[in-house]
């Protein structure tokens, strides 16, 4: 499917299923298809990524992944208040990105589109990609701040496993890329290649513990990981902000994405979103069919096993490995700045 294809029905389900709301704002896209041009094609392993707007302050799950027209979207609901003024927008490094081109889906009040021309015309300034690199910084460290030691270890290892990953954002920002979730090991190699900086990418891959995974074990635990998908994937009924990714629908991403990076060579690049479905899938599982969580948990604790965890202490340690590596992080991500032809100023 062409990029603009997948488009055109996201299009069409804002208008169908988003806009009659009383509380819809606008919808914009996101995510890796921003810049994409409309005769590309659509990989088969992506969504289209579509922001909803609303002026509820606390809106309910986001509505996730799902095919509309032979699409598949991923939406997403956003409350108005976090698109108060455009410095608010270019301070945050998973917003900015979104109003760097014309991304506008709707825009009944007209304010996206202002907001838009604002942020494009000074997401590339120097202040503010520094301000955007600090704000991912500040994810890592008050996510791994808030890491509840008296969680089920599935959760616990979710709460170690995201803010460990935004190290990658934080390269990303610096070299004006876009923030991308699942791809962002491969993504951030690109960047470090390119800018001169290569020895940092083993350090990121030994943070999460898979920098010696061979690809025969990332395989194996992405056979078991399919197994755990499809059995959570079935009994899911309790709602979460992630459900829409564990859905039969929604396996082309997070099981056949996962097998084409482990087929092409870049099995270490897929670890991260193997664990992180895997450990979701456990969440729906330990809600919905806690039998089939106990009989499943030793598939995720081998997996987490490999990658040198086998405990909450090994967690805990891990995560002060990734603050003490924040000051190298921070280092390379100027060194970017100063050698990207794109910023300004």
């Amino acid at each position: 499917m062409r990029v603009g294809t997948a488009r055109a029905a996201a299009v069409q389900w804002v208008t169908e299923h988003a806009r009659p709301d009383p509380g819809f704002r606008g919808a914009f896209f996101s995510g890796s298809t921003v810049g994409l041009p409309d005769d590309a094609e659509l990989s088969p392993y992506s969504d289209v990524d579509i922001v909803v707007v609303t002026a509820d302050p606390a809106p309910p799950a986001k509505p996730g992944k799902l095919r509309f027209r032979d699409a598949l979207l991923e939406v997403s609901l956003l409350p108005w208040g976090e698109l108060a003024s455009a410095d608010e927008v270019l301070s945050s490094y998973h917003l900015a990105g979104s109003f760097r081109r014309d991304t506008v889906v709707d825009d009944p009040t007209g304010r996206l589109r202002e907001l838009r021309a604002d942020v494009s015309r000074r997401f590339a300034e120097r202040p503010w990609v520094r301000r955007r690199c600090q704000d991912a910084e500040r994810r890592i460290e008050t996510r791994l701040a808030a890491f509840d030691a008296s969680a089920p270890f599935h959760e616990q290892v979710m709460s170690w496993l995201f803010p460990t990953g935004v190290t990658t954002h934080v390269l990303l920002v610096a070299a004006l890329r876009n923030p991308t979730v699942r791809l962002r090991y491969p993504a951030a190699r690109e960047v470090l290649d390119a800018y001169g900086q290569t020895h940092l990418y083993p350090e990121l891959l030994e943070l999460l513990g898979c920098a010696r995974l061979s690809a025969a074990r990332t395989g194996h635990h992405l056979d078991e990981l399919a197994r755990t998908f499809d059995a959570a994937a079935e009994v899911a009924r309790t709602p979460f902000f992630f459900s829409g990714d564990i859905t039969a629908g929604a396996r082309p991403v997070a099981i056949d994405g996962s097998r084409y990076l482990v087929e092409r060579g870049d099995h270490r690049e897929a670890v991260f979103w193997i664990i992180a479905t895997f450990a979701r899938c456990h969440t729906v599982l330990a809600a919905d069919a806690p039998e089939l969580h106990r009989a499943r948990l030793p598939a995720f604790r081998e997996a987490v096993a490999d990658l040198g965890v086998t405990s909450t202490d090994d967690l805990l340690r891990r995560g002060e490995q990734a603050i003490a590596f924040l000051p190298e992080l921070r280092r390379t991500a100027e060194k970017i700045l100063a050698a990207n032809p794109g910023i300004t100023g």
